[in-house]
């Protein structure tokens, strides 16, 4: 232990302990009403906090709620007692074990601190209104107050103390277990090596684990706004092989991955809108061991360049077609250039206005009308290349192979097809 081991030094809450009159009848009424007023301040904690958001149905929820009762049953023990000697040791002990606990949960010292104050406010509200439904007068409820407030400062300066040396003993180890960990999720070991693995680093699994992958440059202003069970891979990423730049890319080093956990729903949403104007992608939600599907679909898309809004974070949901029909670009070009021999003799002007009249007849079903407004032509404009394409095309236009081909092959424009309009 630190210095600031909770078991060394006389503490100031209990001496001031002995100056506090209560009398039995507040305390019974304050004994009485612990539980309601933990489940309060638990409760204040999760929704306040963000570190504990919606941790009040998991183990979390248990150990917070643990916590609060170990703190104000201490408490109430101390100030019943009105004696100064009244050992406080086991309550601090449990503080500084909290403080080591969270330093291993991954949360930082401002989360718990920030529960503290939380704490501090609920709890003291509770405990006054008792406290004044109980008739204790207003020297009293004064000192009373003070000394639930010193109190929270030693319990928290204790959690500090665990903390503090919990990083500086096993923080590192856990650390270097948990880039391990990264690391093999990456490269898609076996799922019985990955559990090994989280039980080494003392990493509780999520049910899914979402990769995003985005410049180094923008990871530090956003790590500090997400779940603490977020795995951030930090080292020799080109080694995977699969981060190895391609011509005209960053290089591999300029890229940084993170594993987000449990961002489905509402809150892949949110993840989006907190990624916006760091040119994120983000790949799809998978079952923690196959997180590496996510991040080869996200370095898929982030090499695609899908959005044109430079600022959006690329969600690779939204363009799965996309992403299917790029998945081999060279078949690609392949089958583009055997469906659209037709048009191979012609002037290139005139061949881009034919296959993107042909494309958004195919996207619009034929409707000549639809096709205009997308082309921002004429529809006898339309009419007239139709003509000229089934001229080139004959029968194969009507054919369900051709035109299942032809929709593949046009699926995704070609870069000079999207220089300008027609």
């Amino acid at each position: 232990m630190s210095d600031a081991d909770p078991t060394r030094y006389t503490s100031r809450t209990a001496r001031g302990a002995a100056e506090l009159k209560l009398g039995e009848p507040a305390i019974a009424l304050l004994r009485a009403r612990l539980a309601e007023i933990a489940g309060r301040t638990v409760t204040a904690i999760i929704v306040e906090v963000p570190g504990y958001t919606n941790a009040l149905a998991g183990p979390m929820g248990a150990k917070i709620e643990g916590a609060v009762k170990l703190a104000l049953g201490g408490f109430l023990r101390l100030a019943g007692s009105g004696e100064p000697g009244t050992p406080l040791a086991p309550t601090l002990e449990g503080a500084y074990a909290l403080g080591r606990g969270e330093a291993r949960s991954g949360r930082s010292m401002d989360a718990l601190l920030a529960a503290y104050r939380v704490g501090a406010r609920v709890s003291w509200r509770e405990l006054s209104r008792t406290a004044v439904e109980a008739g204790l007068p207003a020297e009293t409820l004064a000192k009373f107050a003070e000394l639930v407030f010193a109190y929270i400062d030693e319990l928290s300066a204790a959690s500090v103390s665990g903390h503090t040396d919990e990083l500086a003993t096993t923080g590192r180890v856990r650390q270097r277990y948990l880039q391990a960990l990264s690391r093999s999720l990456l490269l898609g070991e076996a799922p019985e090596h990955l559990i090994d693995k989280a039980q080494q680093a003392d990493w509780e699994p999520p049910r899914t684990l979402t990769a995003v992958i985005l410049p180094s440059a923008q990871l530090r202003g956003i790590l500090g706004a997400l779940d603490p069970r977020t795995l951030h891979p930090e080292d020799d990423l080109a080694e995977l092989g699969d981060l190895a730049a391609a011509p005209g890319e960053e290089d591999a080093t300029e890229l940084g991955v993170l594993l987000l956990p449990d961002a489905e729903g509402s809150a892949r949403t949110a993840l989006l809108r907190s990624l916006r104007g760091r040119q994120a992608t983000v790949g799809p939600a998978q079952p923690w061991t196959t997180v590496r599907t996510s991040y080869l679909r996200a370095l898929q898309a982030h090499r695609l360049r899908l959005t044109a809004d430079a600022d959006a974070a690329v969600d690779t949901d939204s363009h799965l077609a996309t992403l299917v029909v790029m998945s081999d670009p060279t078949a690609l070009e392949d089958l583009r250039r055997q469906v659209l021999a037709p048009l191979a003799d012609l002037r290139p002007t005139t061949a881009e206005r034919l296959t993107e009249t042909l494309r958004e007849w195919l996207l619009h079903l034929g409707r000549r009308d639809d096709v205009a407004a997308a082309l921002h032509i004429h529809p006898q404009t339309v009419r007239y290349r139709m003509t000229q394409l089934r001229q080139l095309f004959g029968p194969r236009l009507d054919d369900p192979q051709t035109v299942l081909d032809l929709t593949i092959a046009l699926a995704v424009p070609t870069t000079s097809e999207t220089a300008g309009p027609a």
